[in-house]
C-alpha cells in the first residue's frame, strides 16, 4: 500500500535518502582508496586484502535479506535508520582495527548495514514514483553512492603522499550517525505490507506464473554486474598503481570511475522510464567493454582516467537500472522483498569479485590480464539483463515501458 505525500515532503525525503546513499558510497569504497597504505601498515598479503574487502560484501548478503524482509513488515523508514546505525557504529569500528582478524570482523558487521540500507532505498523510490516509472528517480538516489565514492578519493588524495586511513573510516563512521536525526525529521513513514502477506507469498511471487526463468536471469544479472563493480570499486586504484602509476594517480581514477558514474546514471535512468529497459542496458555493457579495452591497449595517463570514467558510468549505470528494475516483475506486496534477494543474491559476485581479483594477482596475473578477463563476464551479464527483461515482457505481470 500507498500513503499520498506531498510533493515537498517528498523531495525531502528523496534527498534524504541520496545523502544516505552518499555515505554509504564513501564508505564502501573507503576501503578500496585505503587498501594500498592499510595493506602495508597492517602487513597484509594481496589475498588477505581479498579476503577483508569481501567481509563487507558478505555482510552484505545477509543485510539485504533482512532488509528487504523487515521492509515488508515495518515499512523502509524504521529499516533504513537501522542500517545506518551499523554501518556508522562499524566504519568506526574498522578505524581501530589492529590485525586482519578484526579488520574481517568490522568490515563483515559494517555490510550488514550496507545491505539492509539498499532495498530500503528502493523501496522510498518505488512509493514516490508509482506505476513503474520510478527508474530515474532510483538512479538519482543511488547516484549519491558514486558521490560519496569521490568524496573518499578526494579526501584520501588531498592527505597525499602519508595518507591516514584510520582517519578516512573514522570520518565514514560518524557522518552517518550525525545525518540520523535527519532523515528521522523528513523522510515520509510508508504504510507496511503487513506481516501476514509478504512471507507466505514470496515463493509464490518468485517462481510462479513463469517468473522462475525471469527470477533465474534477474539473480544471475545481478551476480554478474555485482562482481564487476566491487571488483572495481575494491581494486581499480591498486590495479592502476600496478601499470606503475602513482598512489594519487589511482586515486583520480578511482574519483573519475564515480564521477563519469552519476551523469551516465542518470541518463539510463531517464531512459528507462521513457522508452524501456533494453536499450539502456545494451548501452551499457558496450561502454563497459570499450572502457575495458581502452584501458589495456593505451597506456597513456589521460587514456587510462578516461578508460575508468568509462568503466565507472557503464558498470554502475547497468547496477541501477537493476536495482530499479528488480521490483517490477514481482506482484505488489512481495515486490520490495524480492529486490531485497535480488540484491542478496547478487552479493555472491559481490564478495566473488574482490576475491578473484586478489587470487589473480597473486598467482601472477598481470593488472591488464584481470581487466581482459571483466570482457566476457560484462558481456554475458548485459545478456541476462536483456533476458530478464523480455521474459518479464512476455509474463503475465509485464513490466510497464
Amino acid at each position: 500500500m500507498r500513503v499520498q505525500i506531498a510533493r515537498g515532503t517528498g523531495r525531502l525525503g528523496a534527498f534524504a535518502c541520496f545523502l544516505v546513499a552518499v555515505l554509504e558510497g564513501y564508505d564502501i569504497q573507503s576501503f578500496g582508496v585505503a587498501a594500498p597504505v592499510l595493506g602495508r601498515e597492517l602487513g597484509l598479503s594481496a589475498a588477505q586484502l581479498g579476503y577483508a574487502g569481501s567481509a563487507a560484501m558478505f555482510g552484505l548478503v545477509f543485510g539485504a535479506f533482512g532488509g528487504g524482509s523487515l521492509a515488508g513488515r515495518w515499512g523502509p523508514k524504521p529499516v533504513l535508520i537501522l542500517s545506518m546505525v551499523l554501518f556508522g557504529i562499524f566504519s568506526l569500528a574498522t578505524a581501530f582495527a589492529d590485525s586482519v582478524g578484526t579488520l574481517i570482523a568490522a568490515r563483515f558487521a559494517t555490510g550488514l548495514g550496507f545491505g539492509a540500507a539498499m532495498p530500503n532505498l528502493i523501496a522510498v523510490a518505488t512509493q514516490l514514483r508509482p506505476g513503474g516509472k520510478h527508474a530515474a528517480l532510483t538512479t538519482a538516489i543511488f547516484c549519491g553512492m558514486p558521490a560519496g565514492g569521490a568524496l573518499v578519493s578526494l579526501f584520501a588524495g588531498a592527505m597525499e603522499p602519508a595518507m591516514n586511513w584510520r582517519l578516512v573510516f573514522a570520518v565514514g563512521g560518524i557522518l552517518p550517525l550525525l545525518l540520523i536525526p535527519v532523515v528521522l525529521a523528513v523522510l515520509p513513514s510508508f504504510r507496511a505490507a503487513g506481516r501476514e502477506h509478504v512471507p507466505a507469498s514470496l515463493k509464490h511471487a518468485l517462481f510462479s506464473e513463469g517468473r522462475w526463468r525471469v527470477t533465474l536471469m534477474l539473480w544471475t544479472a545481478f551476480i554478474l554486474t555485482l562482481l564487476l563493480l566491487n571488483l572495481l570499486l575494491n581494486w581499480l586504484p591498486a590495479l592502476i598503481v600496478a601499470k606503475e602509476f602513482s598512489g594519487a594517480q589511482g586515486a583520480t581514477a578511482s574519483l573519475a570511475f564515480n564521477l563519469c558514474a552519476i551523469p551516465v546514471a542518470l541518463l539510463l535512468g531517464v531512459l528507462a522510464d521513457r522508452n524501456g529497459y533494453a536499450w539502456p542496458m545494451a548501452f551499457a555493457t558496450m561502454m563497459l567493454v570499450s572502457g575495458i579495452a581502452t584501458l589495456v591497449l593505451v597506456s597513456g595517463y589521460g587514456s587510462v582516467i578516461a578508460a575508468a570514467g568509462l568503466m565507472g558510468g557503464a558498470v554502475v549505470g547497468a547496477q541501477y537500472l537493476l536495482y530499479a528494475f528488480a521490483p517490477l516483475p514481482y506482484p505488489g506486496p512481495a515486490r520490495i522483498v524480492a529486490a531485497g534477494v535480488a540484491i542478496g543474491i547478487g552479493r555472491i559476485g559481490s564478495i566473488a569479485g574482490p576475491l578473484l581479483a586478489g587470487s589473480l594477482r597473486q598467482s601472477g596475473f598481470t593488472p591488464d590480464g584481470v581487466f581482459l578477463l571483466l570482457v566476457p563476464i560484462a558481456l554475458f551479464a548485459g545478456a541476462t539483463s536483456l533476458l530478464a527483461y523480455r521474459l518479464s515482457r512476455l509474463g503475465k505481470a509485464a513490466v510497464p515501458r
